[in-house]
């Protein structure tokens, strides 16, 4: 029995797009662990930016191999062996005895991330034009559907913590990071069930190879219309090596092109979406919240996400790339504006009742509370100068544990519902626009000639702005402050919003060689 087109091109890009699941439950993974893993060993506000912003480091390595391995391997092929290099990332990181250990664990586990880069390629090259939009939007919903599994157990590991003898503070962070071993291996084993991308192969000279995968995935009386199509296209190009395709991809005629996904990929990684991702308790605990209630927040988050990836994935190609990246963009800055209004007049009140309260959960922690007679009745005006002060009296080890209690006790004229819609409508905005589009945009403007270097090309360009976002937000929160941080992830937003107005086309329902013939200049 044969089965629908849609239902092919439906599983295939699923499975593609796993890697995003997987990429979720890291970045959920992380943002739980990091509390745990910078007071076991020890570390200063670098230290834990590099535990997080290394694996993408480990993504630009990956990126300069990208181009090459998915021209003379294929996309599937390549994936599969992402899909191994996301299991032993988990096993070493998971199995670290030291902050060394964990970072090259990490690393490895960043080399993996370029599994959205090559998964884009694959959905884009895979899916009619009239649905590419909502298949290659997939890679944004499998990395929520990632996050709020992630989250959910995270949540229900820290308050099993005082339930369960073997669960301790030490140890909660193996668990977290150990238990994506198992999506790995479902991964790899669905990854060997996909066919190769039937463009890849027409590329290659396999006509033949590349109609049974046609007639999977597209109506039987479409197949010659498209293997013609993708053959004059072919054709009408020179195939080019690694080095040509660079050469071609920043020629005059694709200027253009490379400044609309230069622009694109700059705004979504710098706006601040991996501060809140990978530092959500964090984030959080800013607003004076218990550590329980920071990681019950975090489930908020991954629903908030999924919700608005659902609603972009049914939109996308009803709206349009153009509509829905700006109308996010708009709200990015709006809910910045919220969030830097409801952090500016907080301020930190060391009052008896507050001391009294830091004592009663530190026994339960096992801190020591003597170091807190050095802070009886202290008023500091900004968080900003309130770490100052505890990172005086803490120690490395005690730090990471103590401060999410002491800001939740002593923090004072905060308006934490502004926070919360900022942050709220920020994830909404991103997972609604910048987040999936951006997928879908790198998927369509690049022409077949030099797609191999150019995903890649544009994917380690947004990695550098996500990295520098979460390398710094530890160090920034200690030195800027939490309103400062949120300030900066606005105007860079509004400056986006401006230049894209200007810039980005639609392309929805156009095919990749139409679009090359629209874009991409003599």
């Amino acid at each position: 029995m044969t089965k629908n087109p849609d239902s092919h091109v439906t599983f295939y890009s699923l499975v593609a797009a796993f890697g995003g699941f997987v990429f979720g439950l890291d970045a959920a993974n992380i943002s739980g662990a990091i509390r745990f893993v910078s007071s076991l060993f020890e570390l200063d506000a670098i230290e834990q930016g590099t535990v997080v912003g290394c694996a993408l480091l480990g993504v630009i390595v990956a990126l300069f191999f990208t181009g090459n391995l998915v021209e003379k391997f294929g996309r599937a092929k390549v994936l599969l062996g992402i899909g191994v290099t996301y299991a032993l990332s988990s096993l070493i990181s998971s199995a670290a005895v030291n902050y060394e250990m964990l970072v090259v664990g990490r690393f490895i586990g960043g080399v993996a991330f370029a599994s959205i880069t090559v998964s884009a390629m694959y959905i884009g090259e895979i899916a009619p034009p009239e649905k590419r939009g909502k298949f290659v939007s997939v890679n944004q919903f499998m990395i929520g559907l990632g996050l709020l599994l992630a989250f959910v157990i995270n949540y229900f590991l820290i308050k099993a913590i005082d339930e369960v003898s073997w669960l301790t503070n030490d140890n909660v962070w193996r668990v977290m990071l150990g238990a994506e071993l198992i999506v790995n291996a479902i991964w790899i084993a669905l990854l060997v069930k996909i066919p190769e991308s039937p463009r890849w192969l027409l590329m290659q000279g396999r006509e033949d190879e590349a109609r049974q995968v046609f007639e999977k995935i597209a109506p039987k009386e479409q197949i010659d219309t498209i293997v013609d199509e993708v053959n004059l296209g072919l054709k009408q190009q020179t195939k080019l090596s690694t080095r040509h395709q660079l050469k071609a991809l920043f020629s005059p005629r694709m200027r253009f092109v490379i400044s609309i996904a230069v622009c694109y990929a700059v705004v979504q990684g710098a706006t601040g979406m991996n501060a809140v991702l990978f530092f959500a308790p964090m984030v959080f605990e800013q607003v004076g919240m218990s550590v329980e209630d920071t990681f019950m927040q975090t489930i908020v988050i991954g629903v908030v996400g999924l919700l608005a990836t659902l609603i972009a994935i049914s939109f996308v190609e009803r709206l349009g790339r153009r509509f829905l990246t700006l109308a996010g963009l708009v709200l990015v800055v709006v809910a910045h504006g919220s969030t830097y209004v409801g952090f500016s007049q907080a301020n930190y009140v060391f009052s008896p009742q507050a001391m009294t309260e830091i004592a009663t959960q530190f026994k339960q922690d096992g801190l020591e509370d003597s170091n807190l007679v050095a802070l009886a009745d202290k008023h500091f005006d900004s968080d900003v100068e309130l770490k100052q002060a505890l990172s005086q009296v803490f120690n490395k080890k005690e730090l990471p544990i103590a401060s999410g209690t002491i800001i939740n006790a002593t923090v004072q004229d905060i308006n934490a519902p502004l926070v919360l819609f900022g942050i709220f409508a920020f994830l909404a905005a991103f997972n609604l626009s910048i987040g999936p589009i951006m997928w879908v945009i790198f998927s369509e403007i690049f022409p077949n000639s030099v797609r191999s270097v150019a995903l890649p090309f544009a994917a380690l360009v947004q990695t550098v702005s996500s990295w520098s976002i979460q390398q710094f937000f530890p160090w920034q929160l200690d030195n800027m402050g939490i309103a400062s941080i949120f300030t900066v992830y606005g105007f860079i937003g509004l400056a986006g919003l401006i230049i894209m107005y200007f810039i980005l086309p639609e392309t929805k329902g156009k095919s990749i060689e139409a679009l090359e013939q629209q874009l991409a200049k003599a």
